[in-house]
């Protein structure tokens, strides 16, 4: 059991967060009025007991106050790092699923000037928020367990009413305006909160110069996050980049190591084209192969184009995350996933533990 000691926003990008004493978390957004809601990284967290570690290793070279970290919840009691992705903790009426272990600094941050040492890489976490409601300073925050499921429903509006009305806020409004602010970008991702049984998690990644500069719509992206919710995955990042392989390289490897989803699939990238380097960063960031998901797909695909034999396509896993190129095009992204999801699902459970080979 651990305690929330600060509720902090930024109203804007790039300024410190405030403690506010309690705010509306809205389901797959964040807190209402922060700049970084609606963002892959929804809600922030932080220990307070690394905080007082990093205030006695400082020796007072600089005042820490909530939110200096870029943490909206600054919570007692514990060591979040440890924890692995998809545990879910409650407070009150809102469950946050943890989505995300430790983020890249931004180079030059006031803390790391002063002190050369900046905590919320390591131990800060990140969450999305599966059930909305309001969180204050001096709630409780605990690890959901499947004792309590149950305890756990969607149909929490009487209970967030009960809190804001004791804030003296109208949520109605809030709500509504925060979930159309939140735009398309968390397709796949409003699953019920009673699924203690976490399904698996995927991540995409489109790589087209042309999508990329607006020149052409991005459909392969949205059909894999289309198929992979129907199929029952929850759908987290979904990225749109050049064909330029360090960046391409260098999404993979966040999203692989901080994401940490048990599958990422890219689409474009794997043809002829100079420009066409998927194949390349791919290998670049995977720690094994795995030659049979790729030979498969080709096979497969070879059966309704001969062109299929030109695909550089290549797979494989880094941690415990396994990478899959697609094709380019809708039509062959969806050709591909039909014939692959089904067996996929033995390989990401053995990848997880959870299936023996």
């Amino acid at each position: 059991m651990g305690k929330v000691i600060a509720v902090c926003i930024s109203e804007k990008k790039g300024t410190v967060k405030k403690n506010i004493g309690s705010c509306l978390l809205i389901e797959e957004y964040g807190l209402e009025g922060d700049a970084h809601a609606g963002s892959e990284r929804q809600v922030s967290l932080l220990s307070a007991d690394e905080v007082q570690a990093f205030r006695e290793r400082s020796k007072g070279a600089v005042e820490l106050p909530p939110g200096i970290f870029g943490e909206n919840l600054l919570v007692e009691g514990f060591d979040f790092k440890s924890y692995p992705v998809g545990t879910r903790f409650r407070c009150g009426e809102v469950l946050l699923e943890l989505t995300q272990i430790g983020k890249r600094c931004h180079t030059g941050c006031e803390i790391m000037q002063r002190t050369g040492e900046c905590i919320m890489p390591k131990e800060g976490v990140f969450a999305r928020v599966v059930n909305g409601g309001v969180i204050a300073c001096g709630d409780d925050l605990e690890i959901v367990t499947e004792s309590m499921i149950g305890d756990v429903g969607r149909d929490n509006s009487e209970a967030i009413e009960s809190r804001m009305n004791d804030a003296g806020q109208d949520n109605s409004k809030s709500i509504e305006n925060g979930m159309n602010d939140a735009g398309t970008n968390n397709v796949g991702m409003n699953h019920s909160a009673d699924m203690i049984q976490n399904p698996y998690r995927a991540a995409i990644l489109t790589a087209s110069d042309r999508s990329f500069r607006g020149e052409r719509e991005d459909k392969s992206g949205p059909k894999i996050a289309e198929m992979l919710t129907a199929a029952g995955y929850r759908v987290g990042s979904l990225l749109l980049l050049p064909d330029d392989e360090d960046g391409l390289a260098e999404a993979l490897i966040r999203l692989a190591d901080e994401e940490q989803p048990d599958v990422i699939f890219t689409t474009g990238g794997t043809g002829f084209s100079p420009r066409d380097r998927m194949p390349e960063a791919t290998k670049r960031v995977i720690e094994r192969e795995t030659p049979g998901i790729s030979e498969a797909i080709r096979a497969y695909s070879m059966q309704i184009t001969p062109r299929a034999m030109l695909s550089r396509a290549v797979s494989g896993i880094r941690g415990k995350t396994l990478i899959v190129n697609l094709p380019g095009s809708p039509k062959a992204v969806q050709e591909c996933l039909e014939f692959l999801l089904p067996p996929l699902e033995h390989g990401l459970g053995i990848l997880r533990g959870e299936a023996d080979a």
